[in-house]
């Protein structure tokens, strides 16, 4: 038998199984936050069952459940790629987190890595309680669900840009009203809980450009069998080339 081996390898972990651990311990992280655990899945949920059992607003004509789910999704999408990235990013900032960890054999581009993977995995958790949750309330969806993902994938890059952008540029204070902020006014006006065609005709065409907007409209255009909406992918797509290259240009590490 050959002698034990005990000396020291000392070195780095490969890149892949560093970005993994950060990952694990992001995703862990959020899913123990209170407050983001409030925003990013039981909002949603909330919203889901309250207004696709109660008559509480007009979604013209049609099952309400239908109408919700596909908002509802774009709702869960940008708490957890907006509101709750861009919380999180600006206090870890304010402390001096990103500069240490960016300063570990992890390297920035595997934190961005991990942080990106992380809003990934809550996503899927939030789009399979959330589409769980629709299906019991009576939701029977019959689009491409590959166009659906393509919808989903966009919008995350769309709200994760704006967030680093808030994230990257604005003190932590500043970041948590404005991301909360963002959130219920998108919450209101972004064609999540009430139809678009209720606005005027002239600020119906503004909260078009939104992105929440898009990502409602077109995930419910394609959960309905209507196909893929072009619109809806030009400006998901727009929003994250021009958020997410700001925010690679200004985003400040400490």
């Amino acid at each position: 038998m050959a002698p034990l081996d005990f000396t020291p390898a000392p070195g780095a972990a490969p890149f892949t199984a560093r970005v993994l651990a950060q990952t694990g311990a992001e995703v862990r992280a959020i899913l123990r936050n209170g407050e983001q655990l409030l925003i990013t899945l039981i909002i949603p949920v909330l919203l889901l069952v309250g207004f696709s059992t109660a008559p509480l607003v007009d979604v013209g004509g049609g099952s309400r459940v239908d109408f919700l789910t596909p908002g509802v999704l774009a709702l869960a999408v940008m708490s957890t790629a907006f509101t709750g990235q861009a919380i999180a990013t600006g206090f870890e900032r304010r402390y001096g987190v990103l500069k240490r960890l960016g300063a570990t054999p992890l390297t920035r581009a595997g934190l961005m890595s991990a942080k990106t993977l992380a809003v990934i995995a809550v996503e899927v958790l939030q789009v399979l309680v959330v589409c769980g949750v629709a299906l019991a309330l009576g939701w029977r969806p019959s689009g491409s669900p590959f166009a659906a993902a393509l919808l989903l994938v966009l919008g995350t890059a769309a709200f994760s840009g704006l967030g680093l952008l808030m994230a990257g540029t604005l003190r932590a204070e500043a970041t948590l009203a404005g991301a909360n902020l963002v959130y219920l006014v998108m919450l209101g006006c972004g064609g999540v809980v009430f139809p678009l065609s209720r606005f005027p005709d002239g600020v119906e065409a503004v909260l078009s450009a939104l992105p929440i907007s898009a990502l409602s409209e077109g995930l419910r255009q394609v959960l309905s069998g209507g196909g893929l909406s072009l619109a809806a992918v030009g400006v998901l797509a727009a929003w994250a080339v021009v958020s997410l290259g700001l925010a690679a240009r200004t985003f400040r590490w400490e």
